[in-house]
């Protein structure tokens, strides 16, 4: 192992294994190689890289968490966790293309299908020849799932979809989506269900584009049902069940987007420690004054610690342990974390952290959304204060 393999390997909570190592450099050399050069261009023309996405679906990340017998990769979270740093390292619009597809429509048919609808729809989709959307957000629905509108009327042998969902990650170009509906109304979460929708079904159609602050090359758009009927077979695990299931999707995409900040943040701070040792000021390098290296100690301490915690909850998913409450925390504490480190390294960058020909201020834009998506920091801090609160005995 070189020298640049055991820094590498001083980041984590563990020593990688020779298989770690190896996807950790093939992705970090194909970061640099295919998607470094283009990262400013995909940003300002809201440009979604399709051939780059695909490019990565060849490499296996598109189905790494997947059991091989659907066509994945097979590999744990503790490796799905080191892919999605080191894409997003470089660029957090990759990074979070591929979290969603494999973490949120991918999961989801893996975790709730059945044998049929995984074999039909998985080898499809862990090849990379198909890309999936997660579909539960609407306009007047967020942190507050069970106020969807969207609803999923059975008629004989078939569902009628019809709603709208908003913010929906790869929504132009997934080839299925899968859509959480009402399909009884009465019974508030209970009555949410799952449905597999693919491309080009009747009355189904990406309606905005979002022009967005941050992950511009990241598509991000609304999905618009009118009298979309699908096959009753379509129904993804139990009718009224949907949204159980989407807690459990949730747990583990939680520990994507832990890994998304990580990366970001990451992308940030080298950018900084490599400015400020150029920069000279008053005779000297930046990096020489205490001022500077206070800043450099807390935004690199922040980032292990948050690594520390997002290892913990990868390592917890692999060995099959409930992990609602982990995945939170990783997920508000590394979500924080990068958007104080962006922060800080547009401040060391002093005026050119505001200049685009500069790194600081797209991880500064691209950051924030990571505090947001799958359950704002304040949607995390009520998981995690339920969660304690279950487990912490009562006295009376």
């Amino acid at each position: 192992m070189n020298a640049e393999a055991d820094s590498v390997n001083s980041l984590y909570p563990f020593v990688l294994t020779e298989e770690q190592e190896h996807l950790r450099r093939e992705i970090r050399e194909f970061a640099v190689r295919e998607i470094a050069p283009n990262i400013m261009a995909w940003d300002e023309a809201s440009e979604f890289p399709i051939a780059t996405i695909k490019k990565l679906g060849a490499m296996g990340l598109l189905g790494i968490i997947v059991p091989p017998e659907y066509g994945g990769a097979g590999m744990g979270y503790v490796d799905y966790v080191l892919a999605i740093e080191e894409l997003s390292a470089v660029d957090g619009s990759i990074g979070l293309t591929i979290a969603a597809h494999n973490s949120l429509g991918t999961n989801h048919i893996f975790l709730a299908g059945n044998e049929t609808q995984k074999r039909k729809y998985l080898p499809l989709l862990t090849s990379g020849e198909w890309l999936a959307a997660w579909a539960i957000t609407e306009p007047g629905s967020g942190s507050d799932a069970g106020g969807a509108r969207t609803t999923a009327m059975k008629k004989g042998d078939r569902y009628v979809l019809n709603g709208n969902k908003t913010f929906i990650t790869n929504g132009h170009y997934a080839d299925v989506a899968v859509v959480i509906a009402v399909t009884d109304k009465s019974k508030g979460t209970h009555g949410l269900s799952a449905f597999i929708v693919e491309k080009g079904t009747p009355g189904f159609r990406p309606g905005k584009k979002e022009n967005k602050l941050g992950l511009r090359a990241s598509d991000t758009s609304e999905l618009i049902f009118q009298d979309c009927e699908i096959p009753a077979e379509n129904l993804l695990g139990t009718e009224g069940e949907g949204f159980v299931d989407a807690m459990r999707v949730l747990d583990g995409g939680r520990i994507s987007i832990a890994a998304l900040s990580l990366g970001i943040g990451r992308g940030a701070l080298d950018a900084a420690l490599k400015y400020v040792k150029e920069r000279k000021q008053f005779g000297k390098a930046i990096a020489e004054f205490q001022g500077i290296q206070w800043k450099l100690a807390d935004m690199a301490t922040e980032l292990d610690a948050a690594r520390l915690l997002t290892q913990r909850a990868a390592v917890l998913k692999d060995a099959g342990r409930k992990v609602t409450r982990e995945s939170s925390m990783a997920k508000l504490f590394a979500s924080e974390v990068a958007v104080r480190i962006c922060n800080e390294a547009v401040q060391l960058f002093g005026g050119y952290g505001f200049i685009k020909d500069y790194p600081a201020e797209k991880f500064y834009r691209d950051v924030k959304l990571c505090t947001i998506g799958e359950g704002t920091s304040e949607i995390q801090r009520m998981v995690i204060a339920r969660e304690i609160l279950k487990v912490h005995p009562s006295r009376g």
